[in-house]
């Protein structure tokens, strides 16, 4: 039997991520691969649930490590801290991405295909239209998805003209209003209720790690920052709890109004200094109230990773 090669996006999984390990499952079997699997790196958010739940498919099935030489594709992540426990001993066939590319080495030859889209499924996109590969109403709606939950609705400062021009194209196959269908999605990831204060800090986390730091960045989306915002204590409970298990320097904690694209962060740690030089603000309370910031990796990760 052959061996399978498994497709799977970054830890803490976001739509992008998921969807796009569908798509590029489905990319490669219409290739001629047939040996291919997505799988994920943990919980189904509230907003990919709804596209899945959307299209009737089940999620990817959960794995927690790979063996060494096992074969895999990376999608919508490159930094092994944001990977799967082995991936230093497995043998990386391809990454998809559209992230920085940092803490990445291989001992083989791979294909590399990044490019500085708002979405992984655009570049996906791209190759179903280079390699005249016929797109279907399932994946456009899933690459559609991404587009939008990446981009909100292409409003992130992460938005790119091929972004657009992949979004109008799948529209038209998938047959369904973007607008209303994405905003939708949107709304269902904001439903924040049901997780606890260290769910909530987990569900999109990114851990950084360099020579004179290590931080998280974790974003949530919401229709409302004050609602968030009277967690704040618990919140910053688990934070505290966070920095001292993983031994951080700094925890940043984004809560992205969806509706009116701006940001709320809670910060803690030892390098308050860096943030606040970061983006010119003092912190009052732990919090900072960013104007028109919605991007963690265009607009909050640069600017910290500068100053920390």
């Amino acid at each position: 039997m052959e061996e399978k090669i498994l497709i799977f996006g970054h830890k803490n999984p976001d739509t992008d991520s998921i969807c796009s390990s569908l798509v590029k499952e489905i990319l490669d079997k219409k290739m001629g691969q047939k040996n291919v699997e997505a799988k994920r790196l943990g919980k189904i958010n509230k907003e990919t649930q709804y596209v899945l739940d959307y299209l009737q498919i089940p999620a990817p099935e959960l794995i927690e490590k790979v063996e060494e030489g096992q074969q895999v594709k990376l999608i919508d992540h490159n930094e092994f801290n944001q990977s799967v426990e082995g991936i230093e001993n497995a043998k990386i066939l391809s990454v998809t991405d559209h992230h920085r590319i940092a803490n990445f080495t291989t001992l083989e030859p791979l294909y590399y295909t990044a490019k500085p889209y708002g979405c992984t499924s655009t570049i996906l996109f791209e190759e179903f239209e280079n390699q005249n590969i016929e797109i279907e109403k399932k994946e456009a709606i899933l690459m559609a998805s991404s587009i939008i939950s990446d981009t909100l609705l292409l409003k992130s400062p992460t938005t790119t003209e091929n972004d657009k021009k992949a979004l109008e194209k799948l529209e038209k196959i998938a047959g369904i209003d973007i607008k209303e269908y994405g905003l939708e999605m949107l709304k269902a990831g904001t439903n924040l209720d049901d997780f606890s204060e260290k769910e909530l800090i987990s569900l999109d986390a990114k851990t950084l790690e360099k020579e004179t730091a290590k931080f998280v960045i974790a974003q949530v989306n919401t229709v409302s920052i004050e609602d968030v915002l009277k967690r704040q204590k618990q919140i910053e409970e688990a934070i505290e709890e966070k920095i001292k298990e993983e031994n951080l320097d700094v925890f940043v904690f984004a809560i992205t109004d969806i509706l009116n694209s701006n940001s709320e962060i809670i910060v803690l740690g030892n390098k308050l200094d860096a943030i606040e030089k970061a983006f010119g603000k003092k912190l009052e309370n732990n919090r900072m109230f960013l104007e028109g910031v919605v991007s963690r990796k265009k607009q909050l990760l640069p600017v910290i990773d500068k100053n920390i």
